[in-house]
């Protein structure tokens, strides 16, 4: 069975293949047309897919999308109606986008399959996941475990902005979420762009940026902006933000707040941007180490996958591994959006499908990440010529003696490396920690409201 996974129309389009269950190839829209963050439909990486699969479109059994654009399509209306009359403006300007290429992404959907094969009947080979169904799934069932908690954090999917789902073998089930405008993964944006950075592109940034300052306003971020409880679970103060209602993701209230207005991108980085990018960055490692720590305490899981914008933040998962509170931890590394692709088609072979899952002895299902595209020495020689580039080809030998050489003399190097020739068995993938003596105890009651259950059990795969 194979089964093709796609994420698409909002940022980090990607493209997967998952055949009996194990992850042949997978890319990013972006690797082909070096539009960063391109979010058109993937159809370079959809080629590549199929290419590596030795498989043509009609040998596809599913096509599995990674969101479900009408139940997203209902929080935008939703958020609108809540906040009226604020926010008309960017409602003006997003309905009609919404109207004319979300809303139906179906069709459109089905219109970009049957240009690959016109004789596919692809409505019934279509598939939806829900955005952190497709996110747990792509943590969870390429991990090493049998079992373990899943723990997605990230901007917002179809309302759920942090969810926790629990993995058994081939089972996968969401259990409890936070919901749309609470959101970690937008409160960390927010400070993205009030840094002068781009969202959903420069939170990288703002990461690099922390270790330069001082956590100097972790105390107002608490004071002001979130209520967080002891397990982690929280509710932002709307009043500071305007992303539920504007063009924008803070106001003159957060301006105020925090000493002045968002710096642009062309304005020197100062020791006070520095400041608030490391008080951020603080605060969000307390969220999640809460979080962590409550799950742990809990449900007594040893093991732990995350997923989701937030768990690109490594500074955060570095403390998380030296807090101790998981025996091993596994991070899906494309855990944005371009992993949703990957995640779906999982979700499609074992939740939908109910197929058996099988471990692979210890290592991940991921081939060490070495899942895109790769390039012989002879075809690579034939490219640089075609463009009458200048250069030589060394022995390994040669090469390392004078790239060691060349750094030592503070040259710049660039270094390119296929996949070719590297051990796919790598060790380093699951994050080992030792359990401390002694584990955090997080209790209040109260915090447990802050959560809400899922009251209808979340259709892992169906309709849109």
């Amino acid at each position: 069975m194979r089964i093709l996974g796609v994420s698409a129309f909002y940022h980090d389009s990607a493209a997967a293949v998952v055949e009996d269950g194990k992850i042949i190839a997978a890319a990013q829209e972006e690797r082909f047309s070096r539009k960063k963050h391109d979010s058109r439909f993937p159809r370079h990486a959809i080629d590549y897919c199929l290419a590596a699969a030795r498989a043509a479109p009609q040998d596809i059994d599913f096509v599995a999308f990674y969101d479900k654009p009408f139940v997203k399509f209902e929080r935008l209306l939703e958020t609108y109606v809540a906040f009226a009359p604020r926010g008309f403006q960017s409602f003006k300007m997003a309905l009609p986008l919404w109207l004319r290429e979300k809303l139906f992404q179906k069709s459109l959907l089905l219109k970009e399959m049957k240009a690959y094969s016109a004789d596919v009947d692809w409505s019934k080979r279509l598939l939806f996941a829900e955005h952190h169904f497709s996110h747990a799934a792509s943590a969870f069932y390429p991990s090493p475990f049998n079992d373990a908690i899943v723990l997605t954090m990230d901007g917002v999917g179809e309302w759920a902005t942090t969810s926790v789902a629990f993995g058994n073998d081939n089972d996968l089930t969401m259990q409890r979420e936070l919901r749309f405008p609470h959101s970690l993964g937008l409160l960390y944006s927010a400070f993205t762009y009030y840094a002068g950075f781009k969202v959903n592109s420069g939170e990288y940034k703002l990461m690099g940026l922390a270790p330069y300052g001082e956590p100097k306003y972790v105390d107002l971020i608490l004071d002001r902006l979130i209520d967080l409880k002891q397990d982690g679970t929280f509710r932002l103060d709307q009043s500071y933000f305007d992303y539920c209602t504007g063009l924008r993701m803070t106001n003159a209230k957060f301006d105020e707040l925090f000493g002045g207005p968002a710096r642009k991108p062309d304005e020197l980085l100062t020791q006070r941007h520095m400041d608030i990018a490391a008080s951020i960055q603080s605060v969000t490692e307390e969220i999640v180490l809460r979080l962590t720590r409550a799950l742990a305490h809990e449900t007594g899981a040893r093991n732990l996958c995350l997923a989701g914008g937030v768990a690109l933040n490594c500074v955060a998962n570095g403390k998380l591994l030296r807090d101790g509170c998981f025996d091993q931890i596994w991070v899906q590394p494309a855990a944005g959006d371009a992993g949703g692709a990957l995640g779906a088609a999982l979700a499609a072979y074992y939740s939908y499908k109910k197929n058996p899952r099988s471990l692979n002895g210890g290592g991940d299902a991921m081939s060490g990440s070495y899942l895109g595209p790769s390039f012989s020495q002879g075809e690579i020689e034939r490219r640089l010529h075609a463009v009458g580039a200048k250069f030589e080809t060394m022995a390994e030998a040669d090469l390392i003696e004078a790239t060691a050489r060349d750094l030592a003399g503070e040259k710049a190097v660039g270094w390119f490396q296929g996949k070719n020739g590297i051990r796919a068995e790598s060790p380093w993938r699951t994050i080992h920690s030792r359990r401390p003596a002694l584990r955090h105890d997080a209790k209040d009651a109260q915090s447990q409201n802050q959560i809400s259950r899922v009251v209808s059990p979340l259709c892992a795969v169906g309709s849109a």
